[in-house]
């Protein structure tokens, strides 16, 4: 793996041990367990968890709650393991070696409460420049997005909630995978700048539910003066305030 880098996140309140070339978790960790909302007593499941920066961030978020992380690279998975440990979450938090390519049933796991996923932004390598090897199963899903929906909707009980977040240009896509063993849709824009259209988007899904689609008001990141973050931005990773749902 080589080297690796100690960053603190959630304004010091987490340590990520994280490869310091490669794949480094950043903005999309931090929003994805901003959405987690999971109560005490509830098990959730983060597919593909890499280091564990969204996965350990929603644990800190949620006390009470237990999670279990996915990840089919082995050097990533035991990063992910001591990282639960340095930060005090082991009792809580789970890494299991796996693939959304297999059938969740191979993990023999009861289905989660919730379950939270960032998947790779491409499905063909063709799409983009090659990304660098240590980065590619970030960024390109190699069994496509189909994969991840399809272990999503398998890994919670009807009722339980899947929270993806993806580019916004595949916002149908995920609408109609998700939709064939889910509904109750609320999907939140996330926009670099007021006035600029959202590359980014939460979307959130419950199984079997039946509830009209809700398109929520958009997180706007960046002012185009003054402060790195707008103040709901830096609420949020500073892990002053989650994205809600309605």
């Amino acid at each position: 793996m080589g080297a690796l880098t100690e960053d603190r996140l959630l304004d010091g309140r987490l340590t990520l041990r994280q490869p310091a070339d490669g794949y480094r978790a950043g903005l999309d960790a931090a929003l994805l367990a901003a959405a987690c909302d999971a109560g005490p007593g509830a098990r959730v499941i983060e597919t593909g968890c890499g280091a564990g920066a969204a996965l350990l961030a929603a644990a800190v978020r949620r006390p009470g709650a237990r999670f279990v992380g996915i990840e089919r690279d082995g050097e990533a998975a035991g990063l992910a393991r001591e990282n639960a440990v340095l930060n005090g979450l082991s009792e809580r938090i789970e890494i299991l070696e796996g693939d959304v390519a297999l059938p969740f049933s191979k993990l023999a796991l009861e289905p989660f409460d919730a379950a939270l996923a960032n998947p790779p932004y491409f499905d063909d390598p063709r799409a983009l420049r090659g990304p660098a090897p240590a980065k590619r199963g970030a960024w390109i899903a190699d069994d496509g997005l189909p994969a991840w929906t399809g272990f999503l909707t398998k890994a919670v009980r009807p009722g339980g909630t899947i929270t993806v977040i993806h580019r916004a240009d595949r916002l149908a896509d995920l609408l109609a995978l998700l939709g064939a063993k889910a509904g109750s849709f609320q999907v939140r824009p996330i926009q670099p700048f007021a006035d600029a259209p959202a590359k980014r988007l939460l979307v959130r899904a419950v199984k079997s539910g039946k509830a009209p689609l809700v398109l929520l008001p958009a997180l706007v990141l960046h002012p185009r003066e003054g402060a790195k973050h707008t103040d709901e931005a830096e609420a949020i990773l500073r892990g002053e305030a989650g994205l809600g749902w309605v």
